[in-house]
């Protein structure tokens, strides 16, 4: 058993010190903001993951995971300590690291013996680095240290199956005694174990997001191309998958990507590439083609409706950027839904987790009890999140309550040839 400090509990960190505690560890979680804490300490959680609830709940009542806002009680005995505090963006994309700052000097100052300081927050490349110099510069007096950047790889939804079943972990340090003890802290999840220098660590997780996000503006663009040319997308692109080289992941054409980390990561690593003197020409067409995805959803949706959409009550399915998830950070819904509320559209959303999220980011939109109260009297509906609750509506019932019955489908869920069957106006992606 090792004792470890989290430091930050949202998304991250709750996450990382719940599986760690689950794997046999002793973890402590800090975060100085004392409303979070007292919260967790009642059971209540910071964010939606499905099954978190039960994972902290076992851990904390097996007394290997407990909270504070104390420093000097999380760094007492600690032989880890893992900084997963928020990198906001700046609007030039410049990560706001304030809060490693800080984690960083608290740290330092309450230190009293030899630590494994790990990066797990998404920082620009060279944060470790600047890390271990604030420590140095912190510290009351000397104690030894190490700094390891240990990316995190989790997705929204699947976090807690992405920690303990990962592709891989990725560690970088200039120490590499460090790094190989931080190591032994992931032996236990048998996956492969990357160890290089911390810069080529903290590059690995942005170029990897980037990948992805390169994937799904790939192939939303070829979408477009499929709707001039009268191919369908979801069979080129299963037609793609089965080549090894291409792979099938990321291929789903829809309303583009959002949440906490693609839009922030893209757009970190194409001002870092700037800050550099590199024009990333790929990076910036991957977040053009990204966001004009919600304008052309509305501009689809007038011509499905054949008119203007002022006074027009438009329902969205959906407001999360995705499944399995509250978050509303950089959601297709949110520039959706402003456009349709700037043409003049009553707007009524519904997502089965988000709305108490997405309230206060959309107070133009009345939030709805269920998929078919947002549906009665809509002239139409368009399809924002796929969540598998929306994929059993019942299309007769769905079809019966709208004022015209008019599916946008920003997800491709439904079959087109079976909603032509039923009366639908329907227009998918890329078809």
């Amino acid at each position: 058993m090792k004792q470890i400090c989290v430091i930050g509990v949202g998304y991250v960190g709750i996450v990382t010190g719940a599986c760690f505690a689950d794997l046999g560890n002793k973890v402590i979680a800090l975060d100085v903001d004392e409303k979070k804490i007292a919260n967790l300490k009642k059971g209540i959680m910071p964010i939606y993951e499905p099954g978190l609830d039960e994972l902290v709940k076992r851990n904390v009542q097996a007394g290997r995971l407990t909270f504070t806002t104390d420093y000097k009680e999380a760094v007492t005995g600690t032989e880890f300590a893992f900084i997963a505090v928020g990198t906001p963006s700046a609007v030039n994309g410049e990560a706001d690291l304030q809060y490693v700052a800080s984690a960083a000097k608290s740290l330092a100052e309450n230190m009293t013996k030899p630590m494994i300081i790990i990066n797990k927050s998404t920082v620009p490349v060279g944060t470790g680095d600047w890390v271990a110099d604030i420590v140095k510069r912190s510290q009351k007096t000397p104690v030894e240290f190490s700094v390891v950047s240990c990316p995190e790889f989790l997705r929204e939804g699947s976090a807690l199956g992405d920690f303990l079943q990962p592709h891989r972990t990725v560690l970088g340090s200039t120490d590499k005694e460090a790094a190989n003890k931080v190591a032994q802290l992931h032996l236990a999840l048998r996956a492969p174990i990357v160890i290089t220098d911390l810069r080529t660590a903290e590059m690995i997780k942005y170029a990897s997001n980037a990948f992805l996000a390169t994937k799904i503006s790939f192939i939303n663009e070829i979408a477009n191309i499929c709707e001039v040319l009268g191919a369908d997308v979801k069979e080129v692109a299963a037609g793609m998958g089965y080549d090894a080289r291409i792979g099938r992941h990321f291929l789903d054409a829809g309303l583009g990507w959002g949440g906490s980390c693609f839009p922030k990561d893209v757009l970190a690593l194409a001002y870092m590439a700037e800050e550099a003197g590199i024009d990333p020409r790929i990076l910036n067409t991957v977040m053009d083609v990204n966001y004009e995805r919600r304008k052309t959803a509305v501009e689809h949706l007038k011509k499905m409706i054949g008119s203007s959409l002022s006074g027009k009550t438009i329902g969205l399915l959906g407001l999360a950027f995705k499944p399995n998830t509250d978050d509303m950070r950089d959601a297709p819904a949110i520039d959706i839904a402003r456009e349709l509320v700037e043409a003049g559209a009553v707007v009524r959303g519904y997502d089965p987790v988000s709305m108490e999220v997405a309230r206060a980011l959309l107070p133009a939109v009345e939030m709805m009890s269920d998929p078919y109260s947002l549906a009665d009297g809509c002239d139409a509906v368009m399809v924002i999140t796929e969540w598998n609750e929306f994929k059993q509506l019942d299309l007769d019932k769905l079809k019966k309550l709208l004022k015209a019955p008019v599916v946008y489908d920003g997800r491709n869920i439904y079959d087109p040839a079976l909603m032509k069957i039923l009366g639908f106006v329907y227009r998918a992606i890329g078809s």
